[in-house]
């Protein structure tokens, strides 16, 4: 699957880049915030819960033009990606109660390399943009700043830590991540546009590939660019 989304990003973009050899092509500069978290399957009903957490993105775009109101974007962005997740238990067994609180927040940063296909839309001075198109991306570097809390006998016990993330065969998480993107904004006719995109990662982050849980990126972000 991998191999394949990397073919079809290069012949995205080497494909659509000959055929717009007769339009204007533009290039465009982009920053905002994110919105990242997990999806995780198989941890149902096991007392964890994710949430969102709050990083940034910047990069550039290649816009070539196919048709009047068609272009291919290929583009290159540094994006933060991770999420928090919290987790409860409590036991209650023959008189012995206590309670185990955990939270902990993955911050983490990838170059990514997206190919989106975009639909444009006169409107007023400017115009409607929507599109989506298959990413790639590599992380680049992670933390997990963690703390659990253990209460029970009437003393409580808390523990703090902040670890960098491995990545690969000998770490926690793959390196590599693809998914799809999904995009919308307006861009006004001086090239100045805003913009919001969703990012749904398809790949399985967690090394151990293990059928109990699936963890991949989830990424809705917002932000400013302009295109020159």
């Amino acid at each position: 699957m991998k191999k394949l989304m990397l073919s079809l990003l290069a012949v995205a973009s080497l494909g659509f880049a000959a055929s717009a050899q007769n339009y204007n092509i533009k290039i465009g500069v982009k920053a905002g915030v994110t919105f990242p978290t997990f999806g995780v399957s198989g941890t149902e009903n096991q007392g964890y819960s994710q949430k969102m957490s709050t990083s940034f993105y910047v990069g550039g775009t290649v816009d070539i033009p196919v048709s009047d109101i068609f272009s291919v974007q290929p583009g290159l962005s540094l994006v933060g990606k991770g999420g928090k997740t919290d987790f409860s238990y409590y036991n209650a067994e023959l008189g012995n109660t206590y309670t185990a609180t955990a939270n902990s927040k993955i911050s983490t940063m990838y170059i990514e390399l997206p190919v989106n296909a975009v639909f444009n839309f006169t409107l007023g001075s400017g115009k409607i943009f929507i599109g989506a198109g298959p990413y790639y991306a590599m992380a680049i570097s992670g933390k997990n700043k963690s703390t659990a809390t253990l209460s029970g006998g009437g003393s409580t016990m808390t523990e703090s830590g902040e670890e960098d993330i491995k990545f690969g065969k000998d770490g926690t998480m793959k390196r590599g991540d693809f998914g799809v993107n999904f995009l919308a904004g307006y861009q006004l006719s001086n090239g100045f546009n805003i913009h919001a995109g969703y990012g749904l990662g398809l790949s399985n982050l967690d090394y151990s590939d293990s059928n109990v849980s699936k963890v991949t990126n989830r990424v809705l972000s917002a932000g400013v660019g302009f295109s020159f």
